[in-house]
C-alpha cells in the first residue's frame, strides 16, 4: 500500500489576529468535554485514593483552570479574554473518565478555545498522575487514550447594565 501522507510546507503568508474591535462585548459561555480511557485497575486506584502522586482530580482541576486562563499564551492567535468563571468537573465510568470544562467570560469573541484547552490539560494531568499504573512491561501505553475532545456548546447572551 502506498503511503499517502505528505509533509506540509510552512507558507510565507503572514499570520494575523482577527480584528474584533467592531463587535459588541457580550457574555460568552462554552462547554467542552473529553475522555481518558484507562485500565479498570487504574480507575479503581483513583476511586480509592491510592495514586502515588495524590488526589488526581484536585490536580487535574487546578491544571485545567490554569491552562484555560493561559490559552492566548498557548495558541498564538487567540484573543486575551476576561474570564469570569472556569468550572472543571469529572465523572468516572468503568473504563474511562469524562472531563468537562465550562468557561464564562465577557468578550467580543468566543471562549470555546479556553474550554478546550482547560479540559485537554485536565485530561493530560490525569494521564501524568497515573502513567506509572498504565505502562506495560515495555514502558508503553497500549490502553491509555485521550479521545473525543469536543465543544459541547457555545452561546452568547446580551449583557444588561443595571
Amino acid at each position: 500500500m502506498k503511503n499517502m501522507t505528505k509533509d506540509i510546507e510552512v507558507s510565507n503568508q503572514p499570520l494575523k489576529m482577527v480584528d474584533v474591535s467592531n463587535k459588541p462585548v457580550v457574555k460568552r459561555i462554552a462547554e467542552a468535554e473529553g475522555k481518558i480511557r484507562l485500565q479498570q485497575e487504574t480507575i479503581r486506584k483513583i476511586r480509592q485514593g491510592l495514586v502515588e502522586k495524590g488526589d488526581v482530580f484536585s490536580a487535574a482541576q487546578i491544571a485545567g483552570v490554569l491552562a484555560a486562563k493561559k490559552t492566548p499564551e498557548l495558541i498564538p492567535l487567540c484573543h486575551l479574554i476576561s474570564l469570569s468563571k472556569i468550572d472543571i468537573r469529572f465523572s468516572i465510568h468503568k473504563e474511562h473518565i469524562t472531563g468537562k470544562c465550562t468557561v464564562i467570560g465577557e468578550s467580543k469573541t468566543g471562549v470555546e478555545m479556553e474550554a478546550l484547552v482547560g479540559v485537554g490539560t485536565a485530561l493530560f494531568t490525569i494521564w501524568d498522575m497515573v502513567k506509572y499504573l498504565e505502562k506495560d512491561e515495555e514502558g508503553q501505553y497500549p490502553h491509555t487514550r485521550i479521545v473525543e475532545i469536543k465543544v459541547l456548546e457555545k452561546r452568547k447572551e446580551t449583557i444588561t447594565l443595571e
